[in-house]
């Protein structure tokens, strides 16, 4: 569907504080996942993902360090693939934040 997002409805997830799934204290992509069907039911189209990229965290994970990686801290590749699977699935679409005029200093 073209220009799909002019009238979809989007809610954005800040994954360190919106739902950790292993009790280290962080929220994670798994538990993004554990709440797509929670999420599905609010009634939005699409999620938007402040940074999941591999990042040193000083700038909250704006300042990735390799835009291939995904930080340990939330989780795996096969996390998030996971993820973008079971949201495609039940028609939700991701949208990955991704701010360059922020990558760190420590960029491959």
């Amino acid at each position: 569907m073209k220009n799909w997002w002019k009238k979809a409805v989007i809610y954005q997830v800040y994954p360190r504080s919106f739902k950790d799934s292993n009790d280290d204290g962080v929220g994670d992509i798994n538990g993004i996942t554990e709440q797509l069907d929670y999420l599905k039911k609010l009634g939005i189209d699409a999620i938007w993902l402040s940074p999941l990229y591999q990042s040193p965290m000083v700038d909250n994970g704006y300042d990735i360090s390799d835009y291939y990686k995904i930080d340990p801290l939330f989780g795996k590749m096969s996390d998030f693939d996971e993820l973008l699977e079971k949201a495609k699935n039940i028609g939700l679409r991701l949208i990955m934040d991704l701010v360059v005029n922020h990558t760190s200093n420590q960029h491959l």
